[in-house]
């Protein structure tokens, strides 16, 4: 896996989201590989434990979920990647999955909202690095053509 830390979106990046068009479906590509022990802020109760990455990020998963619901949010596709077949050999990925909110408005009312910036924090910790990928989903042809 490259050296290259992403866990939070860039300033740059949140900016652009936030120009393209809010009243539409999103889908969002969740790639996300974890770190062997979490790694909590100095003062949290779980910083000197020896809590794993997965475990913190299913923390997350159960903190944040209420909110994820009450936006209208859902996963719509989850796996845990076996292979890359095409691409860097060293790039692999503990989960993946598409989350689905009725439109951006309600995916920049989640991380905006109060309990959910609250349950960041376990995301942070185990989160080795990620990529969050903004989707349009469009039909998908009966004669699995792509492009």
């Amino acid at each position: 896996m490259p050296d290259e830390i992403r866990i939070d979106p860039e300033r740059e990046a949140f900016d652009a989201f936030k120009a393209l068009p809010r009243d539409r479906v999103v889908e969002m590509l969740n790639l996300v590989r974890f770190r062997d022990v979490a790694v909590y802020p100095a003062g949290h109760p779980h910083a000197e434990g020896t809590v794993t990455g997965s475990e913190a990020y299913r923390r997350y998963s159960e903190c944040s979920g209420p909110v994820f619901a009450r936006v209208g949010g859902s996963i719509i596709w989850s796996a845990r990647p076996e292979l890359v077949l095409i691409g860097p050999s060293d790039e692999d990925w503990d989960v993946a999955f598409v989350a689905r909110y009725p439109n951006a408005s309600a995916f920049l009312e989640m991380v905006t909202d109060e309990e959910y910036r609250r349950a960041v924090v376990h995301r942070q910790a185990a989160v080795r690095t990620s990529r969050l990928i903004r989707t349009q989903p469009r039909p998908t042809p009966s004669g699995a053509q792509f492009g």
